[in-house]
Parts: C-alpha cells; sequence; structure tokens
C-alpha cells in the first residue's frame, strides 16, 4: 500500500508540474528563450539516464549515444512529416516509432559489439556513431523527406513543455525502477566484476544487451522531443561531440547517480548557454578550451561526481522487484 500510495503522489505531482508548467508557456509569464533552454534540458536528461543505464551502472563504455539520439529524432519526425498529420495521439506514435527503432538498432549493434570491453566497445560504438552521421547526411539519397546534408524540415513543433515534463518524469520512474530492483542489481555486479556476476548464475551478455537496449531506447525517445522541438533536424546535431555532451553529464554528475545526472544535464546546458552568450562572437571556439578545463578540475577534486553516492529520495526510494 506504501508504494501504490508513492506512486500515486508521484503521478499526482507530476500532472501537476506538466499542467503548471504549461500554463506558465501559454499565458507567456516565462520569457519564451528561458522555456526552451529548460525543455532542452528536461531531454538531455533523458538522454543521459539512458547512458547512465549504460555506462553507470553496467559499465558498458559507449561513445556512440548520439546516433541512437539521432535515429529517434529522424524516425519520429518521418512518422510525423509523411503521415501529414498533427495529432497529439500521432506524436504519441512517433516518439514510440523513435523508440522502437533506437532499441531495434541497438539489438542488432549489441549482438557483435557488446563482446568487446573497455576502450575496444568505446572504439566500437565510436565508428557506429560516425557510420550514422554519414548515413545522416546522405539519407535523402533513400528517402528524399529526410533532407540530407541540408536538413529536414518543415517539421511539426508538438514538444509543448506539458509534453517534455510528463516524458521526463515517466523516464525518471521508468529508470528508477529499474536500477532499484533485482535487474538493476545484476547490473552493477556486471560493472563491478563481470567474472564475479557470471560465476554467481548471472547470465552476463543478455543482461548487458538489455541495459544496452534499455539505454539507447531512451536516446531514441529524446531524440524524438528534440526533433518537435526545433522542427527542424540536421546531421550535425548528432555528431560525436553531441556524445561527448551526454557522456560529461554522465561522468560530472557521478556515474550511477541518477540525482547527479538530473542536475547535471541542466547545469551543462546552462553552461553551453551562458558561455555562448558571454563570449564574444570571435572566440565563440573558446569554450571548448574552458569546458575541458572544467572537467579536469571536477576529476582533481570531485572525482566521484558532483552527488557521488548521494541520491534524493525520490530516486533512493525505488521499486524492489
Amino acid at each position: 500500500m506504501r508504494k501504490i500510495t508513492d506512486m500515486a503522489k508521484t503521478a499526482a505531482c507530476l500532472a501537476a508540474a506538466a499542467v503548471t508548467g504549461q500554463l506558465l508557456d501559454s499565458f507567456g509569464f516565462v520569457n519564451p528563450y528561458w522555456v526552451q533552454i529548460f525543455q532542452l534540458g528536461c531531454i538531455m536528461t533523458i538522454s543521459a539516464l539512458g547512458l547512465n543505464i549504460i555506462y553507470g551502472f553496467t559499465g558498458l563504455f559507449s561513445l556512440g549515444h548520439a546516433a541512437f539520439y539521432g535515429i529517434g529524432a529522424y524516425t519520429a519526425a518521418y512518422v510525423m512529416k509523411s503521415s501529414g498529420g498533427e495529432s497529439h495521439l500521432l506524436f504519441l506514435a512517433a516518439l514510440a516509432a523513435g523508440v522502437a527503432c533506437s532499441a531495434l538498432v541497438a539489438c542488432l549493434v549489441g549482438l557483435p559489439v557488446l563482446r568487446l570491453t573497455s576502450d575496444y566497445l568505446g572504439i566500437a560504438t565510436l565508428g557506429f556513431g560516425i557510420i550514422m552521421k554519414v548515413l545522416f547526411d546522405n539519407a535523402d539519397g533513400v528517402l528524399p523527406i529526410l533532407g540530407g546534408a541540408r536538413g529536414m524540415t518543415g517539421l511539426a513543433k508538438m514538444t509543448t513543455v506539458a509534453w517534455t515534463i510528463a516524458v521526463l518524469g515517466i523516464a525518471m520512474i521508468f529508470v528508477r525502477n529499474i536500477v532499484r530492483s533485482s535487474y538493476g542489481r545484476a547490473l552493477v555486479s556486471i560493472r563491478e566484476d563481470e567474472i564475479a556476476a557470471r560465476a554467481i548464475g548471472i547470465a552476463t551478455f543478455r543482461y548487458k544487451l538489455a541495459g544496452f537496449v534499455i539505454g539507447c531506447g531512451l536516446a531514441g525517445l529524446a531524440g524524438g522531443l528534440y526533433a518537435h522541438l526545433y522542427a527542424f533536424l540536421h546531421p550535425s546535431n548528432f555528431d560525436f561531440f553531441k556524445s561527448v555532451d551526454v557522456l560529461v553529464i554522465v561522468v560530472l554528475g557521478g556515474l550511477g547517480n541518477l540525482s547527479g545526472t538530473l542536475a547535471a544535464s541542466f547545469g551543462w546546458i546552462l553552461l553551453l548557454e551562458v558561455l555562448r552568450v558571454a563570449l564574444p562572437p570571435g572566440y565563440m571556439e573558446l569554450r571548448w578550451v574552458l569546458i575541458p578545463v572544467l572537467l579536469i578540475v571536477t576529476m582533481l577534486l570531485r572525482p566521484q561526481g558532483l552527488f557521488g553516492s548521494r541520491e534524493i529520495r525520490f530516486f533512493r526510494d525505488g521499486l524492489d522487484s
């Protein structure tokens, strides 16, 4: 009964937050620029939660997360644009298609790639990310609607504040309940010592593949929201540096720490925007000097991440299965 009550309270708080956010946006109480930054922070959090399952909890070093982000974005955009509709039900179907496509590709890629470990796995996923970037650049040769190197335009702007908050809340509950269950403990045991996990009967490859698929599916969900927030997609939105952004968020927040991922996602997006506004136009590239310095200082002073092993109550009290 306590768990049911907690779930009901969480659902009520989530609904209230979504409605309040949408009302503030609709009546113009908040600057639209900051509303969009907030939405981007929510989307980045969803993607980072996926990478945290892959790297933070399972210990799979992935450098191709942006590829699955892009697969979800292009799939959702294709479903919406090819259907010619703009209903919320169709948008929900498009998001589901983006998640399914990202998860399916992750499964196909993971079957051979996840037999690698450590840096070799990182190099393999990096190669896949580069391949997908090239495919996005030349997609118009197969499906002209995708735009190729010119970008995909004319998308319906369906990602509202309510949609963003609701999807983020669902993703947070989903990830929390996975990692705090016996399934999540199996993932952590693989991260800590795969040989020992195999010795006690855990099907390590099956669990690694499932963790990889779930994490990439969340990236696809974030991509679908991103596509219909800006109503425009370009292959440069899903290059190697976008994978680095998500990796930095997970490392700064703390590997295996959901509270840190939430805080670091919004902090990282805000930092990038502050640097973009503060630096003169000719010195924009200096942010890629300042950011590595920030990372080096963080690793020296706080190697365990911003939150370390501490979690807020929402993430700490998951549902055991």
